[in-house]
């Protein structure tokens, strides 16, 4: 079997195309030496392994021997993984979003030998359609421009180059004033005005869930007690738990709908999604009480826990959309194979009464429940949504809730033991340290607010691999990918800001100081490695690359939060907990730097926004003295835990951290129990209340 240059990374997206014709690369000097030496342009490709049109134009113009012999004679091929490499990703991409007024992936691009891009676009059909030119035209109109044109090119993409420069670059605002908190008036507007009214979101379909959206409205009402901003997120969320993009027998959120409703879902499952929107659902809990949001945080969760974890304890990064149809052909492959159902299939596994129950509550039909399909892909098939509560099934069929509540997660059971023996979606097995900060986020605050120490130990058994295995205690310095054994990539931004604002989630959720001084080293560390001293904010990439043509500081609250935004946020929360100045400036230094974006387009930086909310409100501690696993501790880490507290940091004093506490803190040194018993100050303004050691008059106080 041929193979090319990309047989041996580690990389699961780079490992699919290893024995494409292509004569692929990976990103690396040996790519770039050999365009220079040649003097080719380099056509560089950029995915991910559960990528569904990268998939398509594999099939169709990767695997072709013909369009392979085009790139292997007049181009110089790079494949990169955008989740290995955000940073090459977001250089490129920011080309292309300027340049075609869109973006997404597969993304193609053209550059110049010295990586200066000139030409670019995201999935080209192999032919003329779709109103796309074919890529095999493409790709000889480039050639031969190459030929004829070259020096038109090479000045071309200098001065794109520049202006893109230009248009990235981020300076404090003329004013150098923090932001008027009114632009918090104005991101919560702005959200409302597009919101959906009738089957929540924001904007029109396609839909995508953007989590760090929900973090700033819930946030926004905390502070201001705007029940529209709750009512938006809490209507969002019901749909979505609803809809088809949410897995109703297995747990966890596909990618995003296609439609408005939140009914066909892009099937792939993605790590961050579950992460950020297991938080949402917690924190819906923590305000309303209300426990369906408890219960979709734990099935998300277990979900993860199921099918994404590894055997060390990390959290792998994605499930592929595509899976096998028939096991006689498992290389043919259909978007969501592995989640829909005939209703003939579930008739074969519930038996005839159960499945009619069952159909009736999920909307399952005979002929197919999904009428708008253009490629065909769901003909006869049915996709999973919560067509009628199990009050209105029980009053259908005339039974007790109770009874059908009890006989339907038997069928859901059923169903997933059913589905598990079908062929899997590709999982994509690599971990990237970024994406596990997020997730240890999530168990780390659901084992708290859900008061289940399973999460909170998945989370500290992810905290120890990372540190094991993609930390060196040394320099402090982390990376980004382990595989195979492998650990590899310098970590940037993201990978610094997720997992030290994990370690703080870890540390409030078990109060082990390890965790908040290794917060503390990494945020140091970061600072060293990103941060814009002299304008504020921090670059995504470390000084010193010579192959990245530019340094970005990235502020979009995307599928992800942004880097600056969590570094915000956890100088934010530092500062508070350790009392340090520097921190507290370097936070200003960030919001002032994002100032003028934040007020010109709130919408897309919703998680600094959030971290402009804690920036705003009154410093607020509690101060727990006492001994770990305690029952008179516990009882009042129980209040704390029922409540929202978005702005509150949490300290324990006990006798391992009490020096170390009271060296960062003046006034930690005279707390003490009370009268042998574990006690509660709670601090605002830097003023503490008198301490109380009784759990009811510390939710007064917190109220």
């Amino acid at each position: 079997m041929q193979t090319n240059h990309l047989a041996t990374e580690q990389s699961p997206y780079l490992l699919q195309h290893a024995h494409n014709p292509v004569n692929w690369y990976p990103w690396g000097e040996d790519a770039f030496h050999k365009a220079r030496t040649e003097d080719k342009p380099i056509f560089l490709s950029i995915g991910y392994s559960t990528c569904h049109w990268c998939h398509v134009m594999e099939r169709e113009s990767f695997e072709n021997a013909e369009i392979a012999a085009i790139l292997n004679q007049h181009f110089i091929s790079v494949k990169v993984d955008r989740e290995e490499r955000p940073d090459v990703d977001r250089i490129y991409m920011s080309f292309v979003q300027a340049t075609t007024g869109g973006g997404g992936w597969p993304m193609s691009v053209w550059l110049t030998p010295d990586l200066k891009p000139f030409y670019g676009g995201t999935y080209f059909p192999p032919e003329d359609r779709y109103g796309r030119p074919g890529f095999a035209s493409v790709l000889r109109s480039i050639a031969n421009a190459w030929q004829s044109q070259r020096d038109k090119i090479l000045e071309s993409s200098g001065d794109i180059t520049s202006q893109l420069a230009k248009h990235l670059e981020v300076l404090p605002s003329r004013s150098g004033a923090p932001l008027d908190p009114q632009v918090l008036d104005a991101a919560f507007y702005a959200f409302r005005r597009s919101f959906d009214p009738r089957y929540g979101g924001f904007g029109e379909a396609p839909k995508f869930p953007r989590p760090s959206v929900f973090e700033f409205l819930l946030r926004y009402y905390a502070r201001t007690n705007n029940s529209e901003a709750l009512d938006m997120v809490l209507k969002t969320l019901d749909a979505m738990a609803k809809g088809g993009m949410h897995d109703q027998i297995g747990g966890g959120f596909h990618r995003y709908s296609v439609d408005a409703r939140w009914f066909v879902p892009h099937f792939e499952k993605m790590l961050y999604d579950q992460a950020q929107l297991a938080v949402s659902y917690v924190e819906a809990f923590q305000i309303t009480r209300e426990p369906r949001y408890a219960e979709i945080a734990r099935k998300t969760l277990e979900y993860v826990m199921r099918e994404m974890t590894s055997p060390g304890g990390a959290f792998y990064s994605a499930e592929d959309a595509d899976s096998g149809i028939d096991p006689a052909q498992p290389n043919i492959k259909g978007e969501g194979a592995f989640y829909i159902w005939t209703r003939t299939e579930v008739e074969e596994v519930l038996g005839a009464e159960r499945a009619e129950w069952f159909c009736y509550r999920f909307g399952i039909e005979a002929d197919g429940n999904v009428r708008e399909d253009p490629h065909g892909e769901f003909t006869g098939k049915n996709i999973l949504s919560e067509s009628h509560s199990i009050e209105e099934t029980a009053a259908h069929f005339g039974r007790s809730a109770e009874e059908l509540a009890r006989a339907l997660e038997d069928a859901g059971r059923k169903l997933l033991a059913a589905r598990s023996r079908r062929l899997r979606p590709h999982l994509d097995d690599k971990v990237l340290t970024a994406w596990n900060g997020l997730m240890i986020s999530a168990f780390a605050r659901a084992g708290s607010a859900l008061a289940d120490q399973r999460y909170t130990g998945a989370a500290q058994q992810a905290a120890s691999f990372i540190l094991e295995h993609l930390y060196d205690t040394g320099s402090g310095t982390l990376l980004r990918r382990y595989r195979s054994e492998d650990a590899a990539i310098p970590g940037f931004l993201d990978d610094y800001a997720f997992f030290a604002q994990a370690l703080l989630d870890l540390y409030e959720a078990n109060f082990d100081l390890r965790y908040l001084e290794l917060a503390i080293r990494l945020t140091d560390r970061m600072r060293e490695l990103f941060e814009d001293r002299g304008h504020g904010g921090f670059f995504s990439t470390a000084a010193g690359d010579s192959r990245l043509i530019l340094r970005i500081k990235d502020d979009y609250d995307g599928a992800e939060p942004s880097g600056n935004s969590i570094a915000a946020l956890n100088l934010l929360r530092l500062a508070r907990m350790t009392g340090r100045q520097d921190y507290h400036d370097s936070a200003d230094r960030v919001l002032a730097a994002f100032a003028s974006r934040i007020s010109a387009a709130p919408a897309g930086v919703p998680q600094m926004l959030a971290a402009l909310e804690f920036r705003i409100a009154k410093p607020s501690q509690i101060v727990l003295v006492g001994e770990k696993h305690s029952p008179d501790l516990e009882e009042l880490e129980r209040e704390r835990e029922d409540r929202f507290l978005p702005n509150t940091v949490v300290l324990l004093v006990d006798e391992e951290s009490r020096s170390t506490l009271a060296s960062w803190v003046p006034g930690i040194a005279e707390m003490r129990k009370l009268d042998g018993r574990a006690a509660a100050y709670v601090c605002e303004d830097f003023t503490c209340q008198l301490p109380t050691a009784d759990r009811a008059r510390l939710g007064e106080l917190l109220q």
